[in-house]
């Protein structure tokens, strides 16, 4: 079954849209109130790719928030609970963005680019109407704007071998989620190694979108000796990886979940003296203990998902939820992610979810499934 997809004023287009468009894109989704490619035509070769070799991906819908002022550090210190105390101009954090009652809206990671300069490379939401409404009520000297930044990804095993054919080898002494601002064939950017994968790679933050269709150019040129192809972020891998997909495993609106329960507890700093937002909640959550943890699951056969979060039962009582379910090519069977009654441990049988196919059974187990 297919559907027409009417792109409308209301969504915008990546500076790489053009681009994407010649490489044969298949499939859009929208991220951000953006368009973003789904797949371009052949969704296990662009698994393979990733898993084996290098690929590109449009991921200028993973929009930043600049937050910049002489308060700017204070404004960001304040919306997370994670202590950035001692990051330095140049790293970047992967830090939680609670709500005052502690459930997680957010999950980006930062860039620190200057004192008084950051970006939150955000999931899909509007995290800088959050913030502007945070600086102001507060009365603080930080102004919060959505920049020209568009990243492009490079993923894979080869990855790291196209980014120095492109910049040169001091990009092998980038750590992880560390950054440079640099110019590639005067195209302006910050080069971080970073990425939605576990295959390793790095992002190109273009900072001029008319430079799209340039960047895109040079990056797929450089990497035809290295077998490069087009692709997206890929939910399989992902999954396999343990990776944590705010919007998918969580959202505020469908499935709210905390710092702890997403296993993001270490990032949680409960003895900062200094107040942030959810401080309160999340120490009375700390204190009270995990109600709910986040797992892998085992799932019988075959069966396709509905694409919404599902309850798992055990005995006609729900006591978890499946967040994404597919089937995996690494493992030869099918996996899921979700959340679990905490004292129901891995040993745990007879859970289930019901499908639109009929119900599938289900065992729990720790994550990743694959590193």
């Amino acid at each position: 079954m297919t559907f027409d997809f009417a792109i409308g004023a209301n969504l915008r287009k990546s500076p790489y849209f053009d681009a994407t468009l010649r490489a044969g894109v298949k499939s859009f989704s929208v991220y951000n109130h953006m368009l973003i490619p789904a797949h371009f035509g052949d969704p296990e070769a662009e698994y393979q790719r990733l898993m084996t070799g290098v690929a590109m991906w449009d991921v200028a819908a993973q929009r930043q928030v600049e937050i910049t002022g002489p308060d700017a550090a204070r404004l960001v210190q304040y919306i997370t609970p994670r202590n950035l105390g001692s990051t330095r101009v140049g790293q970047g954090r992967y830090v939680p963005i609670c709500d005052h009652d502690g459930w997680i809206i957010n999950d980006p990671v930062l860039l620190k680019l200057a004192d008084d300069r950051f970006w939150l490379s955000v999931a899909d939401s509007d995290l800088h109407l959050w913030c502007q409404a945070i600086a102001q009520e507060r009365g603080w000297q930080a102004r919060v704007t959505e920049p020209d930044v568009a990243p492009l990804a490079i993923q894979g095993p080869l990855a790291e071998a196209v980014t120095v054919a492109l910049f040169g080898d001091w990009v092998r002494d980038l750590r992880y989620f560390g950054f440079r601002e640099t110019v590639l064939d005067d195209i302006p950017l910050v080069l971080a190694r970073s990425g939605w994968s576990k295959q390793g790679g790095f992002e190109l933050y273009l900072t001029d979108g008319s430079h799209g269709n340039a960047l895109w150019n040079r990056v797929a040129a450089v990497g035809v000796p290295f077998g490069i192809g087009p692709g997206a972020p890929n939910d399989i891998e992902r999954v396999e990886s343990g990776l944590i997909s705010y919007g998918s495993d969580m959202r505020w609106q469908v499935l709210p979940a905390d710092p702890f329960e997403m296993g993001m507890g270490a990032l949680v700093d409960l003895t900062r003296e200094d107040d942030y937002v959810g401080r309160a909640a999340l120490r009375t959550k700390a204190a009270r203990g995990l109600t709910r943890r986040r797992t892998g699951y085992w799932v019988e056969g075959k069966p396709a998902f509905p694409g919404h979060p599902m309850p798992v039962h055990l005995g006609g009582e729900a006591v978890g939820v499946v967040s994404e379910l597919l089937y995996s090519p690494r493992l030869g069977r099918s996996i899921a992610v979700g959340l679990l009654r905490a004292d129901l441990g891995d040993e745990t049988s007879g859970l289930s979810i019901a499908l639109p196919d009929g119900a599938a059974g289900l065992r729990p187990t720790p994550l990743p499934f694959k590193p």
